[in-house]
């Protein structure tokens, strides 16, 4: 399916999905949200991909936050149902079953900011700048920024981002924990390729299973989570995999693992 924000290729287990609008940096728009969403749908379905890498057109931007254009025109009812939707299509990104990675290229504001805390692991180039200025626009982040940046990097950090509207380097988003490496411009998009193909070697079922745990693990309580990484780690010892990977390991040989 073409798209007219975002370029969606699959290859060697990789799905790429590539934010297409570098003379706005990225930005985005409904469209861009709503294209965002059927890539997903098709992720969660289509077993091809099996770990999903996102990042930005151009060398300046990732996300360079929400159109302005499209937000300066919200009603107190739009502007809500406009929030509940980026809701909605960042938490399938979570939830979608394939873990995620963003490799941040350039700004990650705003929205961006918002996309890339939505992602299992974050990656940056040496070059990248990160924030939630919503505040200098009046308004506040409405993608779900207040509450996984407070859940990622603990309370101090947000309210710091989101209540000055800063900007951090790469350095400082590695410092406080937002981003897990850094890296060289033009090393960012072939490390996260390489973390991908890491994730792709094991197996299947195991990976999608501890991503689902580790994804409720801010939603539960600590007895609630245990309980659920206990029936998982059940259900998971009921696999062809878990076999394979036990019987490998013993006979010392590489696993064949077939998501089974």
């Amino acid at each position: 399916m073409a798209y007219e924000h975002l370029l969606y290729q699959k290859k060697d287990g990789i799905g790429t999905i590539t934010f297409q609008r570098p003379k706005e940096l990225n930005a985005l728009n409904r469209r861009s949200l709503e294209e965002l969403d059927a890539v997903l749908t098709e992720a969660r379905t289509n077993g091809e991909a099996r770990v999903l890498i996102l990042t930005g057109a151009g060398e300046k931007a990732f996300v360079a936050g929400a159109d302005i254009n499209e937000l300066a025109q919200q009603t107190p009812l739009g502007g809500r149902e406009t929030a509940l939707f980026g809701q909605s299509v960042f938490r399938k990104l979570e939830t979608c079953g394939k873990p995620s990675i963003a490799a941040i290229n350039g700004f990650a504001l705003g929205g961006g900011c918002e996309l890339a805390l939505a992602c299992s692991i974050r990656l940056a180039s040496r070059t990248a700048k990160i924030g939630q200025p919503e505040v200098k626009l009046g308004i506040l982040p409405g993608y779900g920024g207040t509450q996984r940046l407070a859940r990622l990097c603990g309370p101090g950090a947000a309210y710091e981002l989101c209540l000055t509207g800063e900007m951090i380097s790469a350095e400082e988003a590695l410092r406080i924990g937002l981003v897990n490496h850094i890296y060289d411009p033009g090393d960012l998009l072939p490390a996260a390729e390489a973390l991908a193909q890491k994730i792709i070697a094991n197996a299947p079922i195991a990976v999608q299973l501890a991503t689902e745990a580790i994804g409720r693990s801010a939603e539960t309580t600590l007895e609630q989570g245990l309980f659920l990484e206990a029936t998982l780690f059940g259900l998971v010892c009921s696999t062809a995999d878990m076999r394979e990977g036990t019987r490998a390991f013993l006979e010392k040989r590489p696993a064949k693992f077939q998501g089974k």
